[in-house]
């Protein structure tokens, strides 16, 4: 018992026990497990998913979500805890992971994303209401338009009434960031 303690110290460097990690995609055994917090989603991957599914490479993840913003592969390592991915600009959230590979395209994972925000959206503030009806087409386009999407989701983030409108821009956002190579 004492030796698992000092694993899971080790490995969850700023939060400490254990943490239920929904994980779907492209892993071999998704579902929901019980893992160290603060481990990284490589090790999760890994050791708790038996791996990729066959025939595809990681590319990167939702740590949090549809709404926890998307990492690449590169930072596969970083712990999945509240303050290591906040500072990526995504968090996450309830640890609903989503792990995708380099068949999937990260900008039709963030439109995807966009549509059920807008499919879910109250109406009740126009910034969530609007915001995501008009981002659906500038990202539809091959080549998008960073500056006005930048500029509707910092709209959409400083004046939506609930957390759906201020967080729905997170995925976009990350595409731009760590996927530029795809907008």
């Amino acid at each position: 018992m004492k030796k698992d303690r000092i694993i899971f110290r080790a490995r969850a460097q700023r939060s400490k026990g254990l943490r239920t990690f929904s994980v779907s995609g492209r892993v071999k055994k998704p579902g929901v497990h019980l893992a160290p917090a603060g481990i990284s989603i490589r090790e999760l991957i890994d050791e708790y998913c038996d791996g990729m599914q066959p025939g595809h490479k990681f590319y990167g993840y939702f740590p949090g979500g549809a709404s926890g913003g998307i990492l690449p592969a590169s930072l596969g390592d970083t712990p999945l805890d509240f303050d290591t991915l906040q500072e990526h600009g995504c968090f996450i959230g309830s640890a609903a992971v989503i792990v995708f590979s380099e068949k999937d395209a990260a900008r039709d994972l963030a439109l995807n994303a966009m549509r059920f925000f807008e499919h879910e959206s109250c109406g009740q503030c126009t910034p969530c209401r609007s915001g995501t009806s008009k981002a659906i087409p500038l990202m539809k386009k091959d080549k998008w338009d960073k500056t006005l999407l930048e500029e509707l989701s910092r709209t959409m983030e400083d004046a939506s009434i609930c957390g759906l409108g201020q967080a729905a821009p997170n995925p976009l956002r990350s595409v731009i960031k760590y996927f530029p190579q795809e907008v």
